[in-house]
């Protein structure tokens, strides 16, 4: 069993979890605003099974073009849910507009959530595209005394895989249940 804040050597997306990923962020996306979602699961080993998608909504979410702010009720929110259901934060994913590319923004970088073996990626596009696969994706994650590091295009495609085994569950923060 993984510990809490150990690095996997593996992540396990669900491929519904990835769809539904995009699809709510091209909620935002069509309105011109970057979008985003959490990946929560569990570890099995080394590693990392992404089964479910936060959905963060309510008032205190901000998303405009070029921003995208969450306040802490809506992550403390998110964190109850996860806790009912046995998982844990994995990474998140979240859109940027065209011309604004996959590397994480400097915003990004100092005030997004920074966890040890954390992924965030960043779809291109505000999420709009027909066809967005993991590629096209920028892949980042968090390490300690590195802080976040882009994976490059071979150890993204070794490290990182859809699967279709289960089907995403969707756990929605910030807003009435």
């Amino acid at each position: 069993m993984a510990k809490f804040f150990e690095e996997p050597q593996l992540w396990r997306i669900g491929r519904q979890v990835f769809a539904e990923s995009m699809s709510e962020m091209a909620r935002d996306g069509i309105h011109g605003n970057e979008g985003v979602a959490m990946w929560l699961g569990r570890y099995e080993g080394d590693v990392a099974v992404v089964t479910h998608v936060g959905v963060l909504r309510g008032p205190h979410v901000r998303k405009e073009p070029r921003l995208l702010m969450i306040g802490s009720d809506v992550i403390n929110d998110l964190t109850d849910l996860a806790i009912e259901d046995g998982v844990r934060l994995i990474g998140q994913i979240h859109s940027h507009g065209p011309y604004f590319g996959t590397d994480l923004s400097e915003t990004d970088r100092r005030y997004g959530i920074a966890v040890p073996g954390m992924l965030s990626l960043v779809a291109p596009d505000y999420a709009l595209r027909r066809v967005t696969t993991l590629a096209d994706c920028g892949i980042h994650l968090f390490q300690p005394g590195r802080g976040w590091r882009r994976l490059s295009a071979e150890e993204a495609q070794r490290r990182l895989s859809l699967s279709d085994t289960g089907h995403a569950r969707i756990l929605n923060a910030g807003s009435q249940r």
